[in-house]
């Protein structure tokens, strides 16, 4: 009798939940509109399933391939009419991908990262990025909360604070990543403008509407995670989910030393940067011999990332950061590179690469 009680006291409190969710309660955004989801809730919480563990099949019963979405509207959970539904389920397939389909069930509710604990399994589930009883296309972070600073956890505001809580201070960061927020600090010498505005004010080779301060109406002064990283098509659905470039980019952006020049091999630094004004030398005097390489000589040219981190740079202005595999330390143990100025576009560096010595050569 006690157990029939308990499960009747747990079906009239399931009950009532549902019911205040199906009356806008608690479901709201994309996912509480009846013409898009004409069974509310129902469309993802079928029978007694009100766990949130192992999600992305219901997720990408809508968000998947336009087979799964048909037999979702002929069931009469998905209205035929919801607006443009992206098949995110191919992005997750792709050869760089945030894991959605290869590590699953891991999501705990209510965690807080960055994770503490070291062994713990890497996860990126569809929960872990959007609140699915909140999420819309305006506001598709809204009801996360950011990435933990000692006791405190504040909702997310701006995207980069999403992206934070797997890849800051992570205790089970692979070997191989780094920490982005210190990479981003606006305290750094240099940094692509994703916290706040940059502190070069003299880029001269930004392509509208990019500009180093936001002037005039429509300037865009700060970016973000996914003006870089997302879906390799021009069409594809918003949101790094999954790319065939690697490291999860938007275009092609050749890392290795002694590629080709072209637009397409450094599309990804093209698509702000005015490729002209690169090659012309604006910003620096010597650009195009070290991007073309010495055709006279068969010398080939080597990657923006030989010399520019793009992230950002603690220790120098102009996002410089030596690649190491390719840069190494002059005769003298030095590898350095100092700025005269900020305007004047002079420098000099010392350093050892392609075989050739720079001690304090200046430009």
């Amino acid at each position: 009798m006690r157990y029939l009680l308990l499960c009747f006291v747990f079906l009239i409190s399931v009950s009532t939940s549902w019911g205040a969710l199906s009356r806008g309660g608690k479901l709201q955004g994309a996912h509480g509109d009846r013409q898009a989801l004409p069974k509310t809730c129902r469309a993802c919480h079928r029978g007694m399933n009100m766990s949130i563990s192992g999600e992305e099949g219901s997720c990408l019963s809508c968000h998947g391939s336009t087979v799964n979405r048909t037999a979702m509207q002929e069931r009469g959970y998905l209205g035929k009419q919801p607006g443009v539904l992206k098949n995110i389920e191919a992005e997750l397939v792709k050869p760089y991908r945030h894991p959605v389909l290869d590590v699953k069930g891991v999501h705990r509710q209510g965690e807080a990262l960055p994770e503490e604990i070291v062994n713990a399994t890497r996860h990126s589930e569809c929960v872990d990025c959007h609140d699915p009883h909140l999420v819309s296309s305006e506001a598709p972070f809204r009801g996360l909360k950011g990435r933990r600073v000692g006791n405190f956890i504040a909702d997310i505001k701006d995207e980069y604070e999403l992206c934070y809580r797997c890849h800051s201070s992570s205790a089970n960061l692979p070997v191989d990543s780094t920490d982005k927020h210190l990479e981003f600090k606006v305290t750094n010498r240099s940094f692509h403008p994703v916290e706040g505005e940059g502190r070069n004010k003299y880029v001269i080779s930004l392509l509208e509407p990019y500009n180093e301060t936001q002037e005039r109406q429509g300037d865009v002064s700060i970016i973000s995670c996914s003006s870089c990283h997302g879906s390799d098509e021009i069409d594809g659905p918003r949101g790094p989910h999954g790319s065939r470039f690697r490291g999860l980019l938007k275009y092609n952006y050749e890392m290795d030393d002694g590629r080709n020049e072209s637009y397409y091999a450094y599309q990804l630094c093209y698509t702000c940067h005015d490729r002209n004004s690169i090659l012309g030398d604006e910003s620096f005097s010597l650009h195009s011999l070290h991007i073309l390489g010495d055709r006279s000589r068969g010398e080939a040219g080597t990657s923006c990332f030989t010399c520019h981190d793009a992230h950002g740079s603690q220790q120098n202005q102009y996002l410089i950061r030596f690649n190491e595999d390719v840069v190494r330390p002059a005769a003298n143990g030095r590898l350095e590179y100092k700025a005269q100025g900020v305007a004047s576009r002079h420098g000099s560096c010392t350093l050892s690469c392609h075989g050739v010595e720079h001690d304090a050569l200046s430009y």
